[in-house]
């Protein structure tokens, strides 16, 4: 997928999730909960993102493909929001982790009725260093938002190839779903 120079804890990290995903044994809650802590211990070891993972888009939020499962069963993105830039409301249709390497980001998490439109059910805001399971499966459908006055930078580790699922995007006013595939954005100077 690109030709970036892997750091070694990077290389451990897709190993161990490799490895997690491939055990019949282990439940979506359990790789999670694997994930975050793993992604903890890593995600501020100088150049584990390379810098080129961290450049906004002044267009839009960006999503790099870190790295991709060959057998799609898991992605890693860096994605990237400039300041002032925001997502649609949208779900995942999958299980995610996410770590704040810079900035902070501010979430809204949404309930969707057939016919209404989405009601806002939580918010919470990201800052560097934290680490959650952003979605599951069955739980995942939010906004999000660039929350400070530099660019937001976030690892994220999700259950498939979040660059080819296809997913759903709200409507704010009516609730009406569009199905979307939010394809990787290509990494700068490759």
């Amino acid at each position: 997928m690109n030709s970036i120079k892997m750091h070694p804890e990077l290389i451990k990290f897709i190993e161990y999730i490799d490895m997690l995903v491939k055990n019949k044994k282990e439940t979506e809650v359990s790789i999670t909960q694997k994930v975050a802590v793993r992604m903890k211990e890593i995600m501020f070891k100088d150049e584990v993102i390379p810098e080129i993972y961290r450049k906004p888009n002044p267009n839009k939020y960006t999503l790099y493909p870190v790295y991709v499962a060959p057998d799609n069963s898991f992605s890693i993105a860096s994605a990237v929001w400039d300041v002032g830039q925001s997502t649609p409301i949208h779900n995942h249709g999958t299980w995610g982790v996410i770590g704040i390497v810079q900035g902070g980001e501010h979430e809204i998490h949404y309930e969707v009725t057939s016919g209404a439109a989405p009601v806002k059910i939580s918010e919470q805001t990201l800052e560097k260093g934290d680490v959650v399971v952003c979605c599951t499966s069955d739980q995942d459908i939010h906004k999000v938002s660039c929350a400070t006055k530099e660019p937001c930078v976030g690892i994220h580790v999700y259950g498939g190839n979040i660059g080819e699922i296809e997913r759903r995007v709200f409507d704010p006013l009516t609730g009406v779903d569009t199905m979307v595939v939010t394809a990787w954005d290509a990494v700068p100077n490759e």
